[in-house]
């Protein structure tokens, strides 16, 4: 007999209920590919039997969605990523400012570089707002987001930045915050941090307008 279990009553399990019988790496260069061997705990008890996954161990990364709270725009880069070419899509994505964290560097500290190093926009840590964590793709990748906000001027904003020692091409948009949506629902912006970072956004500006223009 089946019956419905509460969210609040469900049994919590933990990375304690994982038993990892081996790791190896399968791959190893800008990234990584892991083999796992593992079992878990089972909603009926017990352990599942020993299962084998890759994982593409990626590194976490943060994100910044630089908003203006005195002209209601927000800032979006346009650069190429190969990971769409599969898809037959132009693999020119609006997205925003993101990076990976380098050696011993925080969350803060990795947003603050991104945003120079891409945009040239000077923030300062003390103001982002956290908005959430979460991980990108579970199913096959360890990475992890961190998703922040962080208040600019967006008048003189523009141009094309980048390291060119990554290859980076990256050109600056501004947008009206209901241009950024509409491109948003007509499916134009189809990078997931981006379409996570709108869709708070479109619920929080208010809030952003109101504590940062006091």
């Amino acid at each position: 007999m089946k019956t419905n279990i509460s969210p609040e009553k469900r049994e919590q399990f933990s990375s304690e209920d994982v038993i990892e019988h081996a790791k190896e790496t399968k791959y190893q260069g800008f990234f990584k590919i892991n083999e796992y061997h593992v079992s878990h705990r089972l909603f009926n008890g017990g352990f599942s039997k020993t299962l084998t996954r890759e994982v593409f161990e990626r590194g976490d990364a943060v994100v910044l969605l630089p908003y203006d709270p005195v002209n209601d725009s927000v800032v979006l880069l346009e650069q190429f990523r190969p990971g769409v070419l599969r898809s037959g899509e132009s693999p020119w994505l609006l997205e925003f400012v993101a990076g990976m964290f380098g050696e011993g560097e925080s969350a803060a500290e990795v947003a603050v570089r991104e945003a120079k190093e891409e945009a040239d926009l000077d923030i300062k840590a003390a103001e982002l707002v956290p908005v959430l964590k979460y991980f990108s793709s579970p199913g096959g990748m360890s990475e992890y987001i961190h998703l922040y906000a962080a208040r600019v001027n967006s008048a003189n904003v523009g141009g094309v930045y980048g390291l060119e020692e990554e290859g980076e091409d990256i050109r600056v948009h501004v947008f009206p915050r209901a241009q950024a949506l509409q491109l948003l629902e007509n499916g134009k912006i189809s990078n997931a941090a981006t379409i996570i970072g709108l869709q708070w956004l479109a619920l929080n500006y208010q809030k952003l307008q109101t504590s940062w223009q006091t």
